[in-house]
C-alpha cells in the first residue's frame, strides 16, 4: 500500500497470516479489474481508480446478493476510518476496504458493531430494533441466495422445503429479540457489541457474506459451514416442513458432533398417517429432531438426545429441548425443575401411550397420542421441564403434519467409528495421566490405520 499505508492498516493486517495478507490486499484490484467493463466504475467519476464505487460492489455481489445488501456493504466499508486522509470524490479506499475485510472476517464484537451500525442505517450512533431486524432480514437472505449460488446446499433442496422467504423474516426476528435497547427503544454501538458478543450467529453470517460475496479465498481459514449434510433424503416425494433458514438455526443448538448429518426418519406424506409406522421407523435410531404442524399453522417440535426406547418412564437428559418455529423461532432449553425430558410408549393398558416430551402425564410440553392426529400442548403458563410455553395454536390440536429426522451418524455406523479408535483416545484425561505417570502407551502402536490414511 506504500508510503501511506496507516497504522489502522497495519494493525489489521497482522491478524492474517503472512501468505494471506497479499490476499487480502489484492481484493481491491481485483475488484477494480473485474468492474473495468462497467462503464459507471471506469468513467470520469473515478478517473484514478482510487476508490471503489457502488457500482464496483455491485459487478462482483450482483449476481447472488441483492442490490439492497450490496448497498449495506458498500455503506459499512465507507464508515471505516482508516486513520489517513481520503481521496475526493467518495466510494471506499483501498485503506478502507482493507480494515473492513479484517473486522468483518476476523474481527471482534467491538470492531463489528460499528460496521452493524453503518450497514443497518444507523444515524448519530444509534439505530432501531426495527433497523437492526432489517439488516439482518437483508444478511440472512443474501446467506441464503449464496448457499444456493455457490452450490454449498449439502444435498437440501429448497424446492421441495418450506418457505425460504417467511424462515427469513422469522430468523431475522428472533436474532434481533436479542438486543437489549435503550429505554427509548435505540440501539448504541455499545449495544450491538453486547449482543454480538452473545449472538455468534451474526457474525457468523457476515463472515460468510463478505467471504463469498468478494470472493476472498483464505485456504487456512475456511468459511463457515452454515448447513448439516443431508443423507438420502426421498426428495422426489418429500415435502419438508425444514427451510434454510431454520436449518441454519437449529444445527448450530445440537451437542457437538450431533448435527453434522442429517437423515430423514419419518415423514407423514411419505410413511402416512401411523403411529405404528413412526416408533418403528425411528427406535433405535439415535438422536432425532421431531417437527409438527398442526392444522392451525403452527410448527414446533423437539430434539431428542438419544435413541428413542419404547417404555413407561421418563428418559433423556439435559442435552434435550423444545423449539417453536412458527409463529416464532425459539429454543426452549431444560430448566432443571425435573426430569421428564422425553416419554414413549405403546400398548400399556395403566400408562399413556403415546410421545412427549417435557411436563408431566396429562400436561405435555409436547405430547402425540398413539392414536395418530391428535396432540397436546398444555404448559400453563410454561412447561417446568423446559420453560416453554404453549406451542400449538390450541392446547389440544389436530396434527397437520409429522416428521422426524435422524441427527449425526446412525447407531451402527457411530459404534464401527468407535471401534476403530483406541480406548485412550476416547478419554484424554486417562492418556494425560499415563503419560505423567511414565507409562508405555502400547496400543498407540497397535491401532489399525484409519480408512482416509495413505
Amino acid at each position: 500500500m506504500g508510503n501511506a499505508e496507516s497504522a489502522v492498516v497495519h494493525k489489521r493486517l497482522v491478524r492474517f497470516r503472512p501468505h494471506e495478507r497479499p490476499v487480502i490486499e489484492g481484493v481491491f484490484d481485483r475488484l477494480q479489474s473485474a468492474s473495468s467493463s462497467c462503464s459507471s466504475a471506469s468513467s470520469g467519476k473515478n478517473p484514478a481508480g482510487k476508490v471503489l464505487l457502488l457500482d464496483t460492489l455491485k459487478v462482483t455481489m450482483g449476481k447472488m446478493v441483492s442490490d439492497v445488501m450490496i448497498r449495506r456493504v458498500f455503506e459499512g466499508m465507507c464508515s471505516v476510518d482508516p486513520g489517513v486522509s481520503l481521496p475526493p470524490g467518495g466510494g471506499a479506499s483501498r485503506e478502507q476496504l482493507v480494515i473492513f475485510l479484517a473486522d468483518a472476517l476476523r474481527g471482534t464484537a467491538e470492531e463489528r458493531a460499528p460496521l452493524v451500525m453503518a450497514m443497518a442505517h444507523g444515524t448519530k450512533g444509534t439505530a432501531s430494533p426495527d433497523q437492526i431486524r432489517g439488516f439482518l432480514e437483508d444478511l440472512i437472505a443474501a446467506v441464503v441466495q449464496i448457499l444456493i449460488h455457490r452450490g454449498r446446499l449439502r444435498g437440501w433442496r429448497p424446492d421441495r422445503m418450506g418457505d425460504g422467504d417467511q424462515g427469513v423474516k422469522l430468523l431475522a426476528e428472533q436474532l434481533s429479540s436479542e438486543l437489549k435497547p435503550s429505554a427509548q427503544n435505540t440501539c448504541d454501538v455499545a449495544c450491538l457489541e453486547d449482543w454480538l458478543f452473545r449472538v455468534s450467529g451474526v457474525a457468523t453470517f457476515l463472515e460468510l457474506l463478505i467471504g463469498e460475496g468478494l470472493e476472498v479465498g483464505l485456504t487456512s481459514c475456511p468459511l463457515p459451514i452454515l448447513l448439516p449434510q443431508c443423507r438420502d433424503a426421498p426428495w422426489s416425494e418429500l415435502r419438508c416442513l425444514l427451510d434454510l433458514p431454520l436449518l441454519m438455526f437449529l444445527s448450530p443448538q445440537m451437542p457437538a458432533g450431533y448435527g453434522a448429518q442429517w437423515r430423514l426418519l419419518f415423514s407423514t406424506n411419505i410413511h402416512g398417517e401411523s403411529f405404528t409406522r413412526l416408533v418403528g421407523n425411528c427406535k433405535s435410531g439415535g438422536p432425532t429432531v421431531l417437527l409438527v404442524k398442526d392444522t392451525k399453522g403452527h410448527i414446533f417440535g423437539g430434539f431428542i438426545s438419544h435413541s428413542w426406547e419404547i417404555k413407561p418412564q421418563f428418559q433423556g437428559d439435559s442435552r434435550c429441548f423444545l423449539f417453536s418455529v412458527f409463529p416464532s423461532m425459539h429454543i426452549f432449553t431444560s430448566t432443571g425443575y425435573n426430569q421428564h425430558y422425553m416419554y414413549l410408549n405403546q400398548g400399556q393398558q395403566t400408562m399413556p401411550n403415546g410421545l412427549g416430551m417435557g411436563g408431566q402425564h396429562g400436561y405435555f410440553g409436547l405430547w402425540l397420542d398413539y392414536d395418530f392426529g391428535r396432540g397436546h400442548s398444555r404448559a400453563r403458563p410454561r412447561c417446568t421441564t423446559y420453560g416453554s410455553p404453549q406451542l400449538s395454536g390450541d392446547e389440544d390440536f389436530t396434527v397437520d403434519t409429522v416428521e422426524v429426522w435422524g441427527v449425526g451418524l446412525p447407531p451402527e455406523e457411530q459404534e464401527q467409528d468407535e471401534n476403530k479408535r483406541s480406548v485412550l483416545d476416547m478419554d484424554p484425561e486417562v492418556q494425560a495421566i499415563m503419560e505423567m505417570t511414565g507409562k508405555t502407551l502400547y496400543s498407540q502402536g497397535l491401532r489399525e490405520p484409519d480408512d482416509d490414511e495413505g
